[in-house]
């Protein structure tokens, strides 16, 4: 039986990295992958090994939380540092060490083994974790679907009911061929014929977030989501004078890259899951409020739909640049299918939409 090594910090784990692995995999009988890391590192070594066990379930995926040097030149025993943290976490020696750069063919040694060298030069799938870590959106072709999910720009429209927050989102995905995150309290409330209790405030946040962290796998470099729990969190101290504690965790806990907060100029639309018509102005206030106190990154929008659309669209697409991505090119607003300001009767945009962002 023929055993092999992949030693790697996998920050994150990419395309070249699968190459690799897959490659060892075909040359061995069994083979063990060693993610290892350090608790300084930016991404915790504990999601790192979690990623590469989803990545390849058929490999041994071993976690090495030794804080051992990185570089021949910090330490004088470097190599037999190496050796005998692999020595003993490894279940049996190994007999080849596949590596993509110069350092296998030592370790090989340390080991007792054979070095087997893989695109050295990266010319098969040309990236690496610094260059993703440093500009993931411009290297999204070569991250994994889990990997997406953690670099994902999540955008979040948030605001008082009745303010085109849904149209709105749907559209922006559609715009930037990406996925949308629904709002999860209509899914609830509408399954409840519209009653609402506070103990109902965990179920859709809780609902929310899942919803959010399931699609962002999906999700093409932008992730829209049609609310988020910390509009639940206001919901419940608008509505019942208080905020469950989970509630409170998973509205504070949550990172967007950009929050559109969406005011009450539009005419109100009534609806079985509506709750507060005389109250969107003092909501408004609230969300204003909440958002600030989060240190949120907010952009108002008011003002009709074309002027609304396209004080969105300006800010995704600066984000998009700041990150090194060329946005899609400008277009007219789509036609709303249940704005206020212009209804139409539209089939809406589809789930992956029919734009994209170039790296």
């Amino acid at each position: 039986m023929t055993r092999g090594l992949v030693l790697g910090k996998f920050m994150p784990p990419h395309a070249g990295h699968l190459f690799l692995v897959n490659f060892a995999q075909r040359m061995v009988d069994e083979l063990s992958v060693v993610v290892g890391t350090l608790r300084s590192e930016p991404i915790p070594g504990e999601l790192r090994h979690a990623w590469m066990r989803e990545l390849v379930p058929a490999a041994q995926v071993l976690h090495l939380r030794d804080e051992n040097p990185q570089d021949p030149a910090e330490h004088p025993d470097f190599w037999g540092i190496w050796r005998r943290s692999l020595t003993r976490i490894l279940p049996r020696p190994v007999d080849l060490v596949f590596a993509s750069e110069p350092y296998g063919e030592r370790l090989a040694k340390e080991l007792g083994a054979r070095f087997i060298p893989v695109d050295l030069g990266r010319e098969a799938l040309p990236t690496s974790g610094t260059a993703i870590r440093e500009g993931p959106l411009g290297q999204w072709r070569h991250l994994p679907a889990c990997v997406r999910a953690f670099y994902a720009r999540r955008i979040s429209v948030f605001g008082p009911e009745s303010t085109g927050k849904s149209t709105l989102s749907a559209a922006l995905a559609r715009r930037y061929g990406t996925v949308v995150v629904r709002e999860y309290a209509r899914t609830w409330l509408e399954h409840r014929q519209g009653e609402c209790t506070i103990a109902d405030m965990e179920i859709i946040a809780r609902g929310q977030a899942a919803a959010e962290d399931a699609l962002a796998r999906a999700a093409n470099r932008l992730l829209f989501c049609d609310t988020d729990p910390l509009a639940t969190a206001i919901w419940s101290e608008a509505l019942f004078g208080e905020v469950p504690a989970p509630v409170e965790r998973l509205g504070q806990g949550r990172d967007y890259a950009l929050t559109f907060l969406l005011d009450v100029d539009v005419p109100y639309v009534d609806d079985p899951v509506r709750y507060l018509p005389e109250q969107r102005a003092q909501f408004f206030e609230r969300c204003a409020a909440q958002l600030g106190l989060a240190g949120r990154r907010t952009v108002a929008l008011r003002g009709s739909w074309e002027l609304r659309w396209r004080t969105a669209c300006d800010a995704v697409d600066a984000l998009l640049r700041s990150e090194g991505c060329t946005p899609p090119r400008p277009s007219p607003p789509p036609r709303p299918t249940l704005h206020p300001l212009a209804p139409h009767t539209d089939a809406g945009p589809s789930p992956a939409g029919d734009a994209d962002v170039q790296p």
